[in-house]
């Protein structure tokens, strides 16, 4: 396991230091499970500085980009609590390499969800549902990467940010959950639109198939957790400059923001 260990720590220290990195597939033999395992031991580095593993997030939840990147299911990551950003607050762009920005629908589980029990619904167990931004930033030159390498890098997590939560019960009650209206601005100006069905044709299909992921990878869905569902728009560049406001509205939800700091004063 040394060597995994030792391409964990090679992200770790491109993620803490802004600087980006050749992609691990450049020079490494890396399979799928391999990349797991690199992906569970960046985020023991981090739980070891005192970083708290709070939730999940899916990626390649479109079947746009599963097909561009040849694959037939989504990926699973894990969001930490250092990468939450409070709904209105500020994100410290010069912290990140070249960041880019997506609308999500994110859920938080009640009860524990044990991946383990074919009985144990996890749709049953969600108590709440919001708005959210996601932040990826990957960390290999040019944002580019093979499917293991994205994996490894802990699917390009960066930062989070959730709106209101409301209840989940009622929220599926009044609205379609699965073609919820999304939109997406930058300082006022809308630069994409989308609809949830994006997300795995609904995102409601994000808790089934969180606990097939958790189960194979052995990751842990204790209650209270945070499950990103995906993405409902392409990702969009976020300058690398103070003052840009970001906000996602999804229809029926709600609205949820973010301001960037530090970064390029002049652009």
């Amino acid at each position: 396991m040394t060597d995994v260990v030792a391409l964990a720590s090679m992200l770790d220290d491109a993620a803490r230091t802004a600087t980006a990195i050749p992609q691990l597939t450049a020079t490494t033999s890396l399979t799928l499970d391999k990349a797991y395992d690199v992906q569970r031991a960046g985020v023991a580095l981090r739980t070891e500085r005192g970083d708290a593993a709070v939730g999940v997030k899916l990626g390649f939840t479109s079947k746009a980009k599963a097909l561009q990147m040849g694959v037939s299911d989504a990926i699973i990551g894990v969001i930490t609590d250092e990468m939450r950003v409070d709904d209105g607050g500020e994100v410290d762009v010069s912290r990140l390499i070249h960041p880019r920005i997506e609308p999500e629908v994110a859920f938080r589980l009640g009860p524990d969800i044990d991946p383990d029990d074919p009985h144990d619904d996890p749709q049953t167990a969600v108590l709440e549902i919001a708005p959210a931004l996601e932040i990826i930033d990957s960390r290999y030159r040019d944002f580019t990467f093979s499917l293991e390498d994205v994996v490894a890098d802990n699917t390009s997590a960066a930062r989070f940010v959730v709106g209101p939560w409301r209840p989940f019960e009622s929220a599926q009650a009044r609205l379609d959950l699965g073609n919820l209206g999304v939109v997406l601005e930058l300082d006022g100006a809308v630069v994409e639109t989308g609809s949830t069905a994006a997300i795995l044709g609904d995102p409601l299909r994000a808790l089934p198939a969180v606990k097939r992921m958790a189960r194979h990878h052995g990751l842990a869905l204790p209650a209270g957790s945070i499950i990103l569902a995906g993405a409902a728009t392409a990702a969009v560049s976020l300058p690398s400059q103070p003052g840009i406001s970001v906000v996602a509205t999804v229809t029926g939800l709600g609205r949820v923001c973010l301001t960037t700091v530090g970064g390029d004063v002049d652009g």
